[in-house]
């Protein structure tokens, strides 16, 4: 394996599979099967989740919510989504570890950077949840933060796009992929990778990041095994 711990962020939208809201615990099965793949190599895997497929701050705050209420929200949103891949997870038989930065002691444990390791080290998935326990940070930030503190090989962002594009693919059909780029050439050419907090964070840390398809079976595997899935951001 290329990779021998990973720190896997995924969105919150990306649980809604086909539907509108909420979470499609379809699409959860498939991304347990897929975590599942790697753990079986021996690889040891953190996960963190968006929670926008149920709330999120930024949205509450621009119909005039309080932000700061608004983001803690959001909070607790992750941690639900987090709850509901624990038990995806554990119906394929893997160990699972619900971690929060808000205090929930009766559904998850603090967020304790040493039992977080220890965890890891058992080959249990922990699963971050309650972003960074703070407003006004996104999940992003919260991904970058806590691979560092685990010292994850690297951030694997798993999105609905098969990498990193000169623009939104979606949106562009003359848009055109990157097979590798640099921290600079991302903030160059403007592009959209994480937020500029989480982006920075992993920049002065050195800790690359790789976004790719979650939603393609088998990407998961192959990527940590070492084959060129999506785009990788280097150091240089």
């Amino acid at each position: 394996m290329q990779y021998k711990r990973i720190l896997l962020k995924l969105s919150g939208e990306a649980l809604m599979g086909e539907r509108q809201y909420g979470i499609d615990p379809k699409r959860l099965k498939v991304y347990a099967e897929e975590i599942k793949s790697v753990i079986d190599q021996g690889v040891q895997v953190a996960v963190v989740i968006g929670g926008g497929n149920i709330f999120r701050g930024l949205a509450g705050a621009s119909n005039g919510m309080d932000r700061v209420q608004g983001d803690h929200m959001g909070m607790l949103a992750t941690v639900i989504n987090g709850l509901a891949l624990q038990s995806a997870l554990e119906d394929e038989g893997i160990e699972t570890r619900l971690q929060s930065a808000v205090k929930i002691n009766e559904v998850a444990e603090p967020f304790i950077r040493r039992r977080a390791l220890r965890h890891l080290e058992k080959g249990r998935v922990v699963i971050f949840g309650g972003g960074t326990g703070n407003p006004y940070f996104t999940t992003d930030s919260a991904a970058a933060l806590r691979a560092i503190e685990i010292n994850a090989d690297v951030i694997l962002k798993g999105t609905r796009v098969d990498g990193i594009y000169t623009a939104d693919p979606e949106k562009d059909k003359d848009a055109t992929k990157f097979d590798d780029i640099t921290f600079k050439d991302v903030l160059q050419k403007g592009l959209k990778v994480m937020d500029t907090t989480a982006f920075t964070l992993s920049h002065e840390n050195e800790l690359p990041i790789v976004v790719f398809d979650m939603n393609k079976p088998g990407n998961l595997l192959k990527l940590v095994s070492g084959e060129k899935i999506g785009t990788k951001v280097n150091l240089s």
